[in-house]
């Protein structure tokens, strides 16, 4: 058993901070791929950002359906008026999610990119639940920042977009990003450093930052090929990770498991030859006596589907059927930055599901922590068995505030909702407000779907056991799913989050700042912003 643990001063002094206010030195230890702006031999791009105007006659500078940022018409009068001739040239409109590159406009930049912000008083949209002034600057940010990339240059500065800092640094940060971690060296690109341009507001810039490096560090896990993340390597990633940041870290081996009785997580476990762990987590920034958020994450390093086995085409994808464990990981890093002054622990089994003499069977009978009996209808239903315990685990030694569990679950949720948001479960109408504002907020979204008796009638409708990790069809597994955890949630807040769809592949067309075909580590950012909003409501 290892065990990390930050010293009792640096409790106290997370506990005296103020509310989301950034430590430049925390992003620093947490963040270390990150390098410091400056330095000789730099290349430097800029990225600006363009409105296009409905009506024509309202034109821009000079006329035509654009405008230019605050900050891209100065720069255009620092130019002469270079940058309207350019956009002139080019038919006097930049499309949403489109950018062009421009040399020699400053001997400053190497390059500077104009990005297409579309609509100039874009707003929050209620019915597509999106905050469109944020997520077009997401856009922009993030599409003019990897067009510089491409060109070579290594350092660049973005615009603040009238005011949406965050919003800028997160599409930058994330659409420069790449995981080629096992590339070789002279093969490797080099990723650029990004910088506000021209605006004092650096808190939000690094808030930003932030939360778009806590995403790659989601993407990267997710993105490991499976004997590169099995459970023990993705313990020493979480503890490399963690760790410096002031967060415990205890590792629970496979007799701590059997001596808690948690003989549904064993029983999934049983088919591998890795050893099954589970991580427990903890930060502190509340008071010592106050309940924590317990979030729960699924950690399958892979999934096969076990006895019932996965078809071979596309099976490489389930490398990521631990995304709801690597956006745990990835969110705690991220609130430490951020100092939230509250309690969050951490509860996630590690295990893989394979096909072995020793795997469970279709129609085996295994008990949960609690001594209810659960039938095995499908070994491919194997999430539910392990968060059935890990869930019981939370709620028995923590008495938490609230509990969130998040988890590839369901192929029906991706049928669905695609990657179109992330399908949440919310036993209260309050929680789900507060998760469909933190999802519109950050442009990552989520979607209610219903926990009706008629779906825990379904999975305890069953003559041989107390309940079924499939439930009665036919149809509305995504909802089965649900209904089988919250027989081990019997009371009190809680969010299940179902991101099969959201957490793994990006699609064709899906996100412009994420990578098609790469893993895209949502939900990470809305679990932050929910986070940070209950920190909020409850200080």
């Amino acid at each position: 058993m290892f065990s990390c643990f930050f010293d009792m001063a640096l409790q106290t002094s997370l506990k005296s901070r103020h509310l989301f206010r950034l430590n430049a030195r925390s992003i620093q230890r947490c963040f270390s791929e990150d390098a410091a702006p400056g330095g000789a031999g730099q290349k430097k791009g800029l990225v600006l950002g363009v409105y296009h105007v409905q009506d024509a006659q309202l034109g821009g500078e000079g006329g035509g359906e654009y405008k230019f940022t605050p900050t891209a018409s100065a720069f255009n009068k620092q130019t002469g008026g270079r940058l309207e001739e350019l956009i002139k040239e080019a038919g006097g409109r930049i499309p949403k999610g489109k950018a062009l590159v421009y040399h020699n406009l400053d001997p400053e930049f190497f390059a500077v990119a104009l990005s297409g912000l579309d609509k100039e008083n874009a707003e929050v949209d209620t019915s597509e639940q999106l905050d469109e002034a944020k997520e077009n600057v997401r856009v922009a940010a993030g599409v003019g920042a990897y067009e510089l990339r491409k060109t070579g240059v290594n350092h660049i500065l973005v615009e603040s977009f009238n005011d949406q800092v965050e919003a800028a640094a997160e599409g930058a940060g994330l659409a420069v990003w790449r995981y080629q971690d096992n590339k070789a060296k002279e093969d490797q690109k080099p990723i650029p450093t990004l910088e506000l341009y021209s605006d004092p507001d650096k808190t939000s810039w690094l808030r930003g930052i932030n939360k778009a490096d806590a995403q790659n560090f989601a993407r990267k896990l997710s993105d490991s090929p499976p004997n590169l993340m099995t459970p023990s390597l993705f313990a020493k990633a979480t503890v490399d990770a963690l760790c410096p940041c002031g967060i415990t870290v205890e590792i629970r081996d496979k007799e701590w498991i059997e001596s808690k009785n948690m003989t549904a997580f064993l029983t999934v476990a049983r088919g591998s030859c890795e050893l099954p762990l589970l991580l427990e987590l903890g930060y502190c920034g509340g008071g010592q006596e106050e309940k924590p958020i317990v979030l729960v994450g699924k950690g399958v390093t892979f999934d096969s589907g076990g006895l019932c086995l996965k078809p071979c085409k596309g099976m490489m994808e389930f490398r990521a059927d631990m995304a709801g464990a690597a956006v745990i990981v990835a969110t705690l890093r991220a609130i430490s930055i951020l100092n939230l002054p509250i309690n969050v622990t951490g509860i996630i089994p590690l295990c893989e599901n394979m096909p072995s003499g020793m795997a469970v069977k279709p129609g085996d009978l295994v008990r949960a922590s609690n001594g209810r009996a659960i039938l095995v209808d499908n070994t491919d239903r194997e999430g539910e068995l392990i968060l059935a315990d890990a869930l019981l685990y939370g709620v028995n030694n923590f008495k938490p505030k609230m509990v969130m569990d998040i988890a590839t679950l369901s192929p029906g949720m991706r049928t669905a909702l695609g990657s179109a948001a992330s399908g949440v479960f919310a036993s209260t109408d309050s929680l789900w407000k507060e998760i469909s504002e933190a999802g519109t907020f950050t442009g990552d979204r989520v979607w209610r779907f219903p926990l009706w008796k008629q779906f825990s009638n379904k999975v305890t409708h069953t003559t041989f056991a107390d309940i079924s990790n499939v439930g009665l069809g036919p149809g509305g597994d995504p909802c089965l799913a649900a209904a089988f955890l919250r027989e081990f949630v019997p009371c009190g807040d809680w969010i299940h989050m179902d991101i099969t769809g959201s957490g793994k592949l990006q699609g064709k067309g899906d996100v412009p700042y994420l990578v098609e075909g790469r893993m895209t580590g949502r939900p990470t950012r809305t679990v932050i912003q929910f986070l940070t909003q209950f920190a909020k409501t409850n200080h």
